[in-house]
């Protein structure tokens, strides 16, 4: 057991808190809906990049190279000044909603280099420019949407390599003992200044009259009971919007010299030091916070530096080799660096805003009928400066990686929003901030299975207990869908977007044309694998608990009538198109016509996705539920293909309960292997490549719309525009068809062979197409054998300067053809799952 599994088995007991302090700072506090006070709802433009250096904010902090106590009170962080930028560097920058020819996005380069899970030690990177940082050029671009996105790399800021790569590191020599080196090369090729701030600030907890707390100067700052130390001079002032020494005093001393505090007290300071680089070299400053310093700073550095490696050492795979396991650590480093402290009372926050929670007013608001939600916690955020908030299905999907390294946040992160301080009293589980009320897809019983896996596989047993809650939990969520979402009793669902964004014809979450409802094949396939999920649970609660084979039953039922809805007998128009061996969503009018929308994506993928295999000791402790399935089965087999699999048993023994019999696969596999369409050299795409030359196409009531192929960024402005689920692959979808390919061939063996590519004459298994697919997709961050990563495209620096071609990012997806990265640059809660498929192949 290596010292940092040490530090975890302390911090699961309670004996030592080692993860009271982490990278629990967010990227991006301004823009959000917790600080948006307009009465337009218009949370880009109610506060501002350009307000946040002098406007306190009421819910949150953020700051470069953050971190802080779980309750954000204290926290700690970088600032930089160049000499020739406008305002001090104190947060990253980026555009928003409106800006830029795709919407929001961050345009800086900053890097997650490592981090242990308790946080004993973290690596960040980040690159700042010499010249003037370009805002107005990257603002007021020139650039259309059919335009790639203007990058900072494209301005010309880091030509020469004028630029400082600035390091820093954290350690810990105890729970409550931080240590904090940064670390500053300067590139160019002529000596450079800089400015740096480390920032130490109490978070506005007094703005509604609470009691305000001050630090204040002995030697050392001092922050309660922890003292402060640092090089450079401190500098004193208040976080206020206004007072004689509001927020943006710092800002003001360093680039105009304006006063600080004299008396050297407030609730936020600085230590101020003026670096003068010498071209080529380095120069560093340390930082130090603690209740009680615990050894040497050196010496505590480096010996956290050496337990990381062993750590990781522990963690990963050996087979994976050098270039693999860096980025398997970087990724995981990227979850571990994007958890953070969100706080968000719906009931204060309306209060605020001027807004009685329990009047017809706050229904009108967004969020307003949340008004029992109550956030105070630590959660993996998708992307600490796109998305500094929680989506439900995003940190479903963290937690697979998570489980990697540490058991007990991914359990927590499964239960957390479950709990009754979040979940809807009529059972919806909150989708994210900009909109709780929206759906994303019920994924968090496949995350719960795959934690409660990794346990049994690491400590030796699941948490049963923790199973069982979680399955109460969800049962309530399962009826919401039920009740909520199949608005026709037909046992088709609906989730509008369903977390997809634009990937229709129009908006699955506005209205429809004509006044139609759509019957989605996504929606219900996703249902279905709820339901096998489900039962997956029950089936393992069952070997202890017999009174769970009832409900273990009442899924079986459900996913039936299910697939019964999903390709009904003598349908007019079922799902599943025969001719065309897809799923297509249909248009129900309100005159009962339906409209096939026949656009070939994911969403004709996904009930393919709705397969799971029962091994027989799994059923050997379920006695009866055999029997009555394949009861059950008997009596519906001939209306419902999908039926066959569970009277007949499978490769040894097994049994199966899916969407789609044997012949229906074979015509979904040879339409998603084929390159022409949805096999990628990176993946699976989001939609058919021949949607390029074949764009399926709508009209209605003199309206037109169309989907095309788009394997880059968006060219419509539906959701922002800043997400296109038109053609490029994103990590977590294939991952769902990965899981359903590895559990079909546990079913049908090594005898089940696909042509994969298709046309290609290279026949494989479901298992060899699973690993094939894997293989595209870890390649996307590969170095080739021409020496360059796909991730990166044609950025020159990240492929060929030593400074930048080893930092990786994680985005939110790829291009569709090459495997360049789109999107948000941080979402290392989506992508971090490449460290789950380099787990998964190398075992």
């Amino acid at each position: 057991m290596t010292p940092e599994h040490v530090r975890l088995e302390e911090a699961r007991s309670g004996t030592a808190a080692w993860k009271a302090w982490g990278p629990y700072l967010s990227e991006r506090q301004w823009g959000t809906v917790r600080e948006d006070d307009s009465a337009s709802g218009d949370a880009w433009n109610a506060f501002t990049h350009d307000e946040a250096r002098s406007k306190a904010y009421r819910w949150g902090e953020d700051g470069l190279a953050g971190v802080s106590d779980d309750k954000q009170r204290l926290c700690l962080a970088l600032a930089l000044w160049n000499g020739h930028d406008p305002i001090l560097k104190e947060r990253i920058f980026g555009l928003t909603n409106s800006e830029g020819n795709h919407g929001e996005d961050a345009k800086e380069y900053w890097f997650y280099l490592d981090s242990t899970p308790t946080h004993s030690y973290m690596k960040w990177a980040y690159k700042y420019p010499q010249a003037a940082f370009p805002y107005e050029q990257l603002v007021h671009h020139g650039r259309g949407r059919d335009d790639l996105e203007l990058e900072l790399l494209d301005t010309g800021v880091f030509d020469s390599g004028r630029y400082f790569d600035v390091v820093v590191e954290y350690a810990k020599g105890g729970p409550e003992d931080l240590l904090m080196l940064i670390t500053v090369h300067n590139r160019g090729p002529e000596a450079a200044t800089l400015h740096v701030l480390p920032t130490l600030w109490l978070r506005n907890t007094w703005h509604d009259g609470s009691t305000r707390p001050s630090l204040h100067l002995d030697d050392e700052v001092v922050a309660g009971d922890f003292r402060f130390s640092a090089d450079g001079d401190y500098l004193f002032c208040e976080n206020e919007s206004d007072g004689p020494y509001p927020k943006v005093t710092i800002n003001d001393h360093v680039l105009h010299g304006a006063p600080t505090n004299p008396d050297a007290t407030g609730t936020k300071c600085a230590a101020h030091s003026v670096l003068e680089v010498p071209a080529g070299e380095s120069v560093t400053v340390r930082a130090r916070l603690s209740t009680a310093p615990l050894g040497g700073f050196d010496a505590v550095l480096a010996t956290r530096r050496e337990e990381a490696d062993a750590f990781y050492a522990a963690v990963l795979p050996e087979s994976l080799g050098e270039d693999r396991a860096r980025i398997m650590r970087q990724s995981l480093a990227g979850m571990l660096w994007t958890k953070q402290f969100y706080a968000y009372d719906v009931h204060r926050w309306l209060r605020e805003r001027g807004i009685n929670p329990w009047s017809a007013e706050a229904a009108g608001q967004r969020n307003g009928t949340w008004f029992h939600m109550v956030a105070s916690d630590i959660i993996s955020m998708p992307d600490k400066w796109e998305y500094p908030w929680f989506a439900a299905w995003d940190l479903a999907f963290h937690c697979a990686p998570l489980a990697l390294v540490d058991l007990d946040f991914a359990k927590e992160q499964v239960e957390l929003l479950l709990h009754t301080r979040y979940v809807h009293p009529n059972g919806q589980i909150p989708a994210y901030e900009w909109n709780f009320s929206d759906v994303n897809p019920p994924v968090t019983a496949w995350a719960a299975l795959w934690v409660y896996h990794r346990e049994q596989e690491t400590r030796g047993a699941g948490d049963r207990v923790w199973l069982g809650r979680v399955f109460q939990r969800l049962l309530t969520n399962f009826t919401w869908w039920v009740n909520r979402k199949d608005p026709d009793g037909r046992n088709l669902f609906q989730g509008g977007f369903l977390g997809l964004d634009n990937i229709g014809i129009f908006d699955r979450s506005k209205e429809l044309p004509g006044g139609g409802t759509l019957q989605q094949a996504d929606g219900t396939a996703w249902m279905a694998l709820y339901c096998q999920w489900m039962l997956q649970i029950a089936v393992e609660l069952g070997r202890e608990d017999q009174s769970y084979a009832d409900i273990a039953l009442k899924f079986v039922a459900h996913f039936a009538w299910i697939a019964i809805a999903l390709n009904p007998p003598d349908a007019d128009t079922p799902l599943w198109d025969e001719a065309d061996g897809f799923f297509y969503d249909v248009m129900r009018m309100p005159d009962g016509t339906t409209i096939p929308l026949r656009v070939r994506s994911l969403v004709g993928l996904l009930p393919l996705c709705a397969a799971t295999v029962f091994e027989p000791e799994d059923l050997a402790g379920q006695p009866g539920l055999v029997e009555r399935a394949l009861e059950f089965a008997e009596r519906f087999k001939d209306s419902v293909p999908a039926l066959a699999h569970v009277p007949r048993e499978g490769h040894e023994g097994r049994r199966m309960l899916s969407l789609v019999d044997h012949h229906q696969l074979r015509q979904l596999l040879t339409v998603m292997l084929d390159e022409d369409e949805f096999l990628s050299p990176h993946g699976i795409r989001s939609l058919s490549r021949r949607h390029a030359d074949e764009p399926c196409e709508f009209d209605w009531a003199g309206e037109h719309y169309e989907v095309r192929y788009q394997p880059a960024e968006s060219d419509s402005g539906m959701f922002g525009g800043n997400s296109n689920w038109r053609g490029p692959v994103w990590f977590p979808m294939n991952l769902v068809i990965l899981r359903a390919l590895f559990q079909m061939h546990r079913y049908y063996g090594e005898d089940f062979k696909v042509e994969c590519p298709t046309g290609s004459g290279t026949q494989m298994s479901l298992q060899e197409v699973a690993l094939e697919i894997s293989r595209r997709l870890i390649s996307t961050f590969e170095r080739g054998e021409d020496g360059k990563r796909p991730v990166y495209g044609s950025l020159e620096a990240f492929q060929d300067d030593p400074h930048w071609r080893d930092l990786l990012l994680f985005y939110e997806y790829f291009h569709g053809d090459n495997g360049a990265g789109l999107g948000a640059s941080h979402q290392t809660g989506w992508t971090g799952t490449v460290a789950t498929l380099l787990w998964l192949v190398s075992q």
